[in-house]
């Protein structure tokens, strides 16, 4: 079992269909996850200024804030931030457009992007407009196996989260061919399972330093 988690990929605040606990950190010391990146569910759902602010209220070491960046609305300055959140499908943006590039450049921080926001044509037409923009791919799921791989191919600035590669042996693949250091635990709790990914998080047939990196390490560097 890896000594260090961090979920890269967590929620906070209340979704259309269900209530979300307010403190996540419970489920996370059951399931011994030690930090968690987390995005509010108001910028994904409705206002992402106002679920930006409600993160920016959270006094907790183990939650790092994630908010949402709509570009031409969200300020180009976000001090202490470590990652963005990009959702143009949701807030119907152009993911490669000027503005989302202004926008990008002038933060430098790596960005988090849903693939069902997206596709791997938009996200490599993105890693090409900007070659030095870090990209975490979310719920690339097992069905997309290849797709994905065509986008790390050609844009050795994405990683990939991992909790929805949940195929016998996915994981492994995508680490023998680019390396654990561009995997990245996440769950998209509690709206998501998170027990599936600490499961297989848990049971990865690969050696115990590449699950540490995909457990933390990646993230950190990444971040």
């Amino acid at each position: 079992m890896p000594k260090f988690v961090i979920d890269a990929h967590r929620l906070i605040g209340p979704v259309p269909f269900d209530d979300l606990p307010e403190d996540p950190t419970g489920e996370m010391d059951r399931l011994g996850i030690d930090r968690a990146f987390v995005t509010h569910t108001l910028s994904l759902y409705s206002d992402a200024a106002a679920g930006n602010e409600a993160l920016e209220k959270l006094d907790d070491p183990r939650l790092v804030p994630v908010p949402v960046v709509v570009p031409g609305e969200t300020r180009e300055e976000l001090p202490g931030v470590r990652m963005v959140r990009l959702c143009p499908e949701r807030h119907r943006f152009d993911l490669t457009g000027p503005a989302t590039l202004r926008t990008l450049s002038a933060l430098g921080l790596p960005a988090a992007i849903d693939l069902e926001e997206s596709s791997p044509a938009q996200l490599r037409g993105l890693a090409e407009r900007l070659p030095g923009q870090r990209l975490l791919v979310l719920n690339p799921g097992y069905r997309r196996l290849r797709a994905l791989a065509e986008l790390m191919d050609e844009a050795p600035n994405v990683w990939a989260e991992i909790g929805t590669v949940n195929t016998q042996g996915g994981v492994e693949w995508l680490a023998g061919r680019y390396g654990a250091g561009r995997l990245v635990f996440g769950t998209g709790a509690p709206v998501a399972d998170d027990c599936g990914p600490r499961f297989l998080l848990d049971h990865l047939d690969l050696p115990a330093e590449d699950v540490e990196r995909i457990a933390a390490g990646s993230l950190e560097t990444m971040t």
